[in-house]
């Protein structure tokens, strides 16, 4: 059996923090592909409209807005924020931990890319029959891309994150 940074017991609020932003960021991925998956099988937009509107009651993150966009805006605002402090930081304080974030660097490139894939599909959507498929497509391969990236900044980070008394600020990145 594999073992999961969550598997073993919480023992730093850095980490915890990074965990429980990651596992919202996942939730809400899979609600909103649930919501295009409904929207591709032909589910009215009433239903559509309702199940949104539940989305937003039961979601931190998609609570203000509740939408595929604001999804995309608070990832693109998460991965800024670690590229603008928690990155120098690391590659400051731990330098043998460059390539990891080169990787994760690139990783937050490609997502923005299928992010503002989304974001095009999503403004099209009353406008073309084939951006529904487009919406889906893309939050399957944000969802396969942003998954492995979640997992891989967690377990390569953590070590790190363990050394750190608070989060990163700019002064401290600097």
């Amino acid at each position: 059996m594999t073992t999961t940074p969550r598997d073993e017991p919480p023992t730093n609020a850095l980490i915890q923090e990074l965990e429980r932003v990651h596992d919202m960021l996942r939730h809400d991925l899979r609600a909103c592909q649930d919501l295009a998956d409904a929207a591709r099988a032909g589910a009215p937009a009433a239903e559509l409209r309702g199940a949104v509107d539940q989305l937003g009651r039961r979601s931190p993150h998609l609570r203000l807005g509740v939408d595929c966009m604001r999804f995309c805006g608070l990832v693109h605002a998460h991965h800024g924020g670690e590229d603008q402090t928690l990155f120098p930081l690391v590659r400051r304080d731990a330098p043998h931990l460059a390539p990891v974030v080169d990787r994760l660097e690139a990783d937050h490139r490609v997502v923005s890319h299928l992010l503002d894939q989304i974001e095009a599909a999503v403004d099209r959507l009353d406008l073309q029959a084939d951006a529904t498929r487009d919406v889906v497509e893309a939050l399957d391969a944000l969802s396969d891309h942003l998954l492995a990236h979640l997992t891989l900044e967690e377990r390569a980070l953590r070590p790190f994150l363990l050394s750190l008394d608070g989060w990163p600020t700019d002064e401290r990145a600097s």
